[in-house]
């Protein structure tokens, strides 16, 4: 398109020259125009072609320069945009395995808390329940420990004795609960 243009401006030039050319050719006939005078302007005219020519090639190898330079250019901006694509997907990629990163950090950091609380609450539950047990078991030590007592003062008599052990007395006896009790539940189940 631009050596169509080019070749525009030229025929437009040679077209000035024309009235130029044809003013002198005028004035030339009237006075009969010398050989010479032709081969001067036939001459001037050959040399204003040359110059058109030369100036559109001088033209052209400028647009040409031109082109290559916008190219590069272009070429340039798309390497510098492809860079910084990778970057920012680069920084992205990152900021986004740094958050799931730190997503299963904290989910770690709650699923052992949940795990230290709920063997904390298992100990404490565990802990009552032994504690309700050696209530029990002292109550029922106490119980056995009285009901032997009671029975013990009742009989004082050889039957009485009979059946526990021929020499033991009631003393002996509710002593022996009250030991047997102690074994059970531990020392302070009696106090």
């Amino acid at each position: 398109m631009k050596s169509h243009h080019a070749l525009s401006v030229a025929a437009v030039a040679l077209a000035s020259l024309l009235p130029v050319c044809t003013y002198a050719a005028e004035k030339n006939a009237a006075t009969k125009p010398a050989a010479d005078d032709l081969a001067v302007v036939g001459e001037r005219i050959r040399q204003t072609g040359d110059q058109i020519r030369a100036d559109l090639v001088e033209a052209r190898a400028r647009f040409e320069a031109q082109k290559a330079r916008e190219e590069a250019e272009r070429q340039r901006k798309a390497e510098l945009a492809r860079q910084q694509a990778a970057k920012e997907a680069a920084e992205k990629a990152a900021i986004q395995e740094a958050k799931r990163q730190q997503a299963l950090e904290a989910a770690q950091a709650q699923a052992r808390k949940e795990a230290v609380l709920k063997a904390e609450k298992a100990e404490r539950e565990r802990q009552i329940a032994l504690a309700d047990q050696r209530v029990k078991d002292e109550k029922a030590a106490r119980e056995r420990a009285a009901k032997a007592l009671a029975e013990a003062r009742k009989s004082t008599g050889p039957s009485a004795m009979a059946i526990d052990a021929p020499r033991e007395t009631a003393k002996e006896r509710a002593a022996r609960a009250l030991a047997a009790a102690r074994q059970l539940s531990g020392p302070k189940a009696m106090e």
